[in-house]
């Protein structure tokens, strides 16, 4: 951030509100059930180089750069918003925006423009949002293209379930990609509306990828909580292992029981809530979380899920500190977490860029809300590359962790026609 100093405007806006209203392409969207931060413009840009330390020092860069926003106390502070690369050879990068609106809680509605301090904020305009009526036709199989396709991606389960029972680890995430030829200009706010209609339970976002082509933005809707922090108060929820949902009822009651019951998904949990629960446990005093998991339902997908509730030793531990502790957690990535990283390096041949990491917000005091960018198309005029990846243990059938990317790649394509 410059030396020039800045201030925040507060405008209180009204409980109806549509946060979507204030997303234009190239600016960030976050929310679920009605309760995020969209952001236009750029007050400033906030860049850490490469390296293992990048989101501890993102975490410094960007509470300092918002403590040089004077803003009114009885409005809400400014925020920084951001979507953090998976791997640590690629920079941590946020954005203060110039334009941001947040609601914190159901009705609260602000407005929070950065300006140069003596500046009025520029005068932008908002649509009036009603979506789109009617989907685009169905994508015909002669605009996909899987990379990798199906077979060399179970031969890739296939190989890391060898090194699973060797010892060498205890689970890792290998992701595929789908790409799109839509044929026609995708628009990420008609996507961003569809993917929130369809599971407002969901984190709906879309974010600028970093590194990617100029006007590529990341859209998506990820069930996933990585962490919130609200003064002292942290909760975490990770999710590992899923299940297909059916719209009969008695399919459905009956798929959720075998992903209840199953041991090799249990197993699959277990990694990552022991993963989280090492990470935040060094931070908190009374973490807790309940010793089974529960079932989570999103609109096509049953998963488990563990919810985590603690309170910081430290208040002076921001988000996004916690933020760098836990990325990668064991549900994107695997564990051990090292040797999981150099699997991935070896049997995942795409490049992940944001996807799978963290996405969210921080504000002036140091709180905020993060969740992992999953079930998310990188877009780029008419092409779309959607992720989708599973986690691999021992027991992990490589026919069956293919049929999983799939359902995600199918919740997702249908999504698009409405792009």
């Amino acid at each position: 951030m410059s030396d020039t100093p800045f201030a925040a405007t507060v405008t209180h806006l009204g409980p109806a509100f549509d946060l979507l209203a204030n997303y234009h392409p190239g600016g960030f969207f976050f929310e679920r059930s009605g309760v995020g931060v969209s952001g236009s413009g750029v007050a400033a840009a906030i860049e850490s180089e490469p390296g293992a330390e990048r989101i501890l020092r993102l975490s410094k860069m960007t509470a300092d750069a918002l403590a040089g926003v004077r803003f009114h106390p009885d409005g809400p502070p400014p925020v920084a918003v951001g979507a953090i690369a998976f791997d640590d050879d690629s920079p941590a990068t946020a954005m203060i925006p110039a334009r941001a609106a947040i609601r914190r809680s159901p009705g609260e509605t602000w407005q929070v423009d950065v300006t140069a301090a003596g500046l009025a904020p520029p005068d932008a305009p908002r649509d009036r949002w009603t979506g789109r009526e009617l989907p685009h036709a169905a994508f015909d199989e002669m605009q996909l293209r899987a990379d990798p396709d199906p077979d060399d991606y179970a031969a890739a389960v296939e190989m890391a379930t060898r090194r699973i029972r060797a010892r060498e680890l205890r689970k890792v995430v290998l992701a595929r990609t789908l790409i799109v030829d839509a044929e026609r200009e995708l628009d990420p706010k008609q996507l961003l509306w569809r993917l929130r209609a369809v599971d407002p339970d969901c984190y709906a976002f879309a974010t600028p990828p970093f590194g990617r082509a100029p006007g590529a933005v990341l859209v998506g809707a990820t069930p996933e909580m990585l962490v919130r922090k609200s003064g002292r108060e942290i909760s975490a929820t990770p999710l590992a292992g899923s299940a297909q949902r059916f719209g009969d009822s008695v399919r459905d009651r009956a798929s959720a029981a075998t992903l209840f019951g199953s041991e090799k998904d249990r197993e699959e949990h277990e990694v990552v809530v022991e993963d989280v629960a090492h990470v935040l446990s060094a931070f908190c005093d009374d973490l807790v979380h309940p010793h089974e998991p529960e079932l989570l339902g999103t609109a096509n997908v049953w998963h488990l899920a563990t919810p985590f509730q603690g309170k910081l030793h430290d208040g002076d531990v921001g988000v996004l500190d916690l933020v760098a502790a836990l990325h990668p957690t064991a549900a994107v990535c695997g564990t051990p977490r090292e040797g999981a990283r150099e699997a991935l390096a070896e049997l995942e041949p795409i490049d992940r860029g944001t996807y799978a990491g963290p996405v969210g917000w921080v504000d002036a005091n140091g709180d905020g809300e993060w969740a992992i960018a999953l079930r998310c198309a990188e877009i780029t005029g008419k092409t779309a590359r959607l992720f989708a990846g599973a986690g691999i243990v021992a027991d992990s059938v490589p026919e069956a962790e293919v049929d999983e990317t799939e359902r995600k790649f199918r919740a997702l394509l249908d999504a698009l026609r409405w792009g």
